[in-house]
């Protein structure tokens, strides 16, 4: 990964923005202090999805477990409307 400064990323934004069109990855520092990625858009989306099924996957791990069926769900749903 390749680091630069925020001045440094402000005055080559061009190209910084083709490597990263290339797949590589660049970081922006600030006082020596990483401030943020550059990263190919397909390479965040991917992470992005990713977390978020982990996310609902533990979620979901702490569910309880009810025994109902189709059929009873369906009627809890509608169950106090007025037809």
């Amino acid at each position: 990964m390749r680091v630069v400064t925020a001045t440094e990323a402000k005055a080559r934004l061009a190209e910084l923005l083709r490597a990263v069109e290339g797949g590589e990855t660049i970081a922006i520092t600030r006082h020596n202090k990483a401030i943020g990625h550059l990263v190919p858009a397909q390479a965040q989306d991917h992470a992005a999805r990713a977390a978020a099924v982990q996310r609902f996957r533990q979620q979901r791990a702490g569910w309880k477990r009810i025994d109902m069926s189709t059929e009873e769900i369906l009627a809890a749903r509608h169950e106090g409307h007025r037809w």
